[in-house]
């Protein structure tokens, strides 16, 4: 099937990166969406959807992170949702990650050759990670911002970056995550690009506000060419 970017907004907002996780295997949203929304995610990212909370709230693409080998949640997670997880999603590898921050998904950025980190995160926080995703993890800020979670979006594909990132940046993200990258935007010309982007190997979701030449970007982007 053709790589398919579908606009989106979520509780009326176009901030989706926010409320949602994905990856190849599957997506993680928050209750309340319409029947109408999940069916756009589930058909444009080719993925089963399961509705869930983290720490009782609806930020799922701020708190989580990971790739196609396991699903990193804060320990903050409760434990009726970590089990309900767990149910959802089978024999997928689920780690609770203690760390200093809950919000995994904005210090984490991974796919299935390395994962960026925070600059600062702990030494036996990495090692969890590394275990858990099965990749080289680097920690390093981009842009001069160290939460990379919000300025990276990659796949197994292609990975798109903040504007600022420098040639040198972008030359080490194609290194560490061994696929194509490009700087870009969403939401008409917010540089944080996951915030308004959920991306997997096989479709996009951006944010409403995202532009024509944005989305073909993206397109472009994520399907290596």
């Amino acid at each position: 099937m053709p790589f398919e970017v579908a606009k989106l907004q979520v509780f009326g907002n176009s901030n989706v990166g926010v409320y949602i996780y994905a990856n190849d295997r599957f997506a993680l949203v928050p209750p309340g969406l319409t029947p109408k929304d999940i069916d756009t995610i589930s058909k444009v990212l080719q993925v089963d959807v399961y509705e869930t909370t983290v720490m009782g709230t609806r930020l799922l693409g701020v708190l989580v992170a990971g790739n196609n080998n396991a699903l990193l949640v804060p320990d903050t997670i409760t434990q009726d949702e970590l089990s309900r997880l767990r149910s959802s999603l089978g024999d997928f590898n689920v780690v609770v990650v203690r760390s200093r921050s809950n919000a995994l998904g904005n210090i984490i950025v991974a796919n299935s050759h390395g994962a960026l980190v925070y600059p600062n995160l702990e030494d036996e926080v990495i090692k969890v990670i590394r275990d858990a995703l099965g990749v080289e993890v680097i920690k390093r800020s981009i842009g001069g911002i160290s939460s990379v979670g919000t300025v990276v979006a990659v796949t197994d594909v292609g990975g798109l970056v903040h504007p600022d990132a420098t040639d040198e940046e972008v030359e080490f993200l194609k290194d560490l995550f061994k696929v194509p990258f490009r700087t870009g935007t969403v939401n008409f010309g917010v540089s944080f690009v996951r915030t308004g982007l959920v991306v997997n190997s096989k479709g996009a979701i951006v944010g409403n506000d995202t532009s024509g030449p944005e989305i073909a970007r993206i397109q472009t982007t994520f399907t290596g060419l």
